[in-house]
């Protein structure tokens, strides 16, 4: 399930969001599946997601799934989890987060899409936000039928309103999924690099989503989301 959220709307989404960051491929790589990289400024796990194809959207949701559509994807590392506060005051020297309950191993939350933009920046120009296409690839186990992140037993792979007693907790927690990413299912929403558009009905390779727009796409689902919000 996507949120979608106003970009200049100060929010409870906004406040308990997080960021999952891809790294470019090397085109010189022979990388395989489930791959880890170690970025070395700020120690970030990275998970190769090899390149391919899968159906992307949902007929059974709201109207912002549909079309389901064939997506091909050139292959990408995202991070293993969500960024953390001990990560993110690594690189930014403060930490806007509202829950400190679980120290630097929480997930960073109440970051706007643009304090992301400027910890990207700080980091390196090969970072990114994951399209929303990327995302939802690499949560689904490199496009595989899933309900959530890694399996349809939602309490072994996401921390939500049943089982979080309504905090984050310590990223990595919970079972990877296939490729061994943990946490893209609840936790804390993630934010993504496309503005909000409809999806094309056809075939589409790498798609950036829309050019323009007045909202930003978040994926994954919270802490406080009920099942259908973390699916």
């Amino acid at each position: 399930m996507k949120k979608l959220i106003p970009v200049m709307l100060i929010s409870i989404f906004m406040i308990f969001m997080a960021s999952t960051f891809t790294l470019a491929e090397d085109s010189g790589s022979a990388n395989m599946a489930g791959d880890v990289w170690i970025e070395p400024k700020t120690g970030m796990a990275f998970i190769w997601v090899p390149g391919g194809y899968f159906m992307m959207g949902s007929n059974s949701g709201e109207a912002s799934e549909q079309p389901i559509h064939k997506v091909y994807l050139d292959g990408f590392w995202i991070g293993k989890h969500e960024v953390t506060q001990g990560q993110w005051k690594k690189i930014m020297a403060n930490n806007p987060s509202e829950f400190k309950n679980c120290g630097d191993d929480c997930p960073v939350e109440s970051v706007s899409w643009f304090s992301c933009q400027n910890f990207i920046k700080k980091i390196g120009n090969n970072f990114s936000l994951p399209t929303e296409a990327q995302w939802e690839y690499a949560a689904r186990s490199g496009g595989k039928n899933e309900l959530y992140s890694g399996g349809n037993d939602l309490d072994r792979f996401a921390w939500y309103t049943k089982n979080s007693k309504m905090k984050t907790h310590k990223v990595g927690i919970k079972a990877p999924n296939g490729l061994g990413i943990c946490d893209m299912s609840g936790n804390v929403w993630e934010w993504c690099e496309d503005w909000r558009g409809h999806y094309i009905a056809g075939e589409t390779r790498n798609p950036q989503g829309p050019d323009s727009g007045s909202y930003r796409v978040t994926r994954g689902g919270a802490w406080y989301s009920n099942p259908s919000w973390v699916r």
